[in-house]
């Protein structure tokens, strides 16, 4: 889209304020992991995928996976203010009957491609989209965004090894490391690192980012591939509740839900108001 880094990152602070406010307004959890992705998924909408807002489902779209289906608020608010439909329909999230429910449901939505949430799935169908890109000679990239977490699961590891033999090179996968899950530090509950070396022994090219640094998340997306023939893994280190002082690194914010009070405070905070 020819967006500045500036523009980018206005767009991840009113994405911030409006997840504050869905997760208020549904009483829905996981803010504070739909927060550490936000700069990425911008990132990658604005600055990276070749996609149509007005096209959703063209086939020769790059499609973006959210295997972290628990931040599904994140993806939904992404998808509105990139087009894909009016950001009004955010104000439903998770009320009954909405089409935006708490994880995600298959194109409910224009721009969604995969129902997630159970994790170690994403991956392995992303492998399966662009193996069929190549079958189909077609040249649209993959992204995969998993959580940190969820590299506890087998599958992930069975879909890193797929991956090399078949040289898909035009797969990437970004590991929204926030250093928590759900019941504590990921690396006290199982040994994560070193993450890049491991992605590197399973034959992927390896790198490491700041997740929240734009400028850095953007180059390293558009990059794919990187000429290398193999797929790439980006470790892109995060923030459980970023933007927001008082959720940042605190795994309460796993399941609580922001109060009116502090929905201001965030807000003043991002500077959404």
């Amino acid at each position: 889209m020819g967006k500045k880094i500036t523009d980018l990152e206005s767009y991840a602070r009113l994405i911030r304020g409006k997840l504050v406010s869905m997760s208020h307004k549904s009483g829905a959890a996981h803010l504070g992991s739909a927060l550490s992705c936000v700069d990425i998924l911008v990132a990658a909408y604005w600055g990276a995928l070749r996609i149509d807002p007005q096209n959703p489902f063209n086939p020769e779209r790059d499609r973006l996976i959210l295997s972290k289906g628990h931040a599904a608020a994140a993806i939904y608010a992404t998808l509105a203010h990139r087009g894909f439909f009016p950001v009004k329909l955010l104000d439903s999230f998770a009320g009954p009957g909405s089409c935006l429910a708490e994880h995600p449901v298959p194109r409910s939505v224009p721009g969604l491609e995969l129902a997630t949430g159970s994790l170690g799935h994403g991956l392995s169908v992303g492998l399966g989209m662009a193996l069929a890109g190549r079958i189909q000679n077609q040249s649209y990239r993959v992204y995969v965004t998993i959580s940190d977490g969820e590299c506890n699961e087998g599958s992930v590891w069975e879909a890193a090894m797929f991956a090399p033999v078949h040289k898909l090179e035009n797969v990437v996968v970004i590991i929204d490391y926030n250093k928590w899950q759900a019941t504590g530090r990921s690396c006290e509950i199982m040994a994560l690192e070193p993450l890049a070396e491991k992605w590197r022994s399973f034959g992927w090219s390896a790198y490491e980012a700041n997740g929240h640094d734009m400028k850095e998340m953007v180059n390293c997306l558009k990059n794919i591939p990187d000429h290398s023939g193999k797929p790439v893994a980006i470790i892109a280190h995060t923030v459980k509740g970023k933007g927001v002082s008082f959720m940042e690194d605190d795994n309460n914010w796993h399941y609580r839900i922001p109060n009116k009070e502090e929905v201001g405070m965030a807000k003043v905070e991002l500077g959404v108001i």
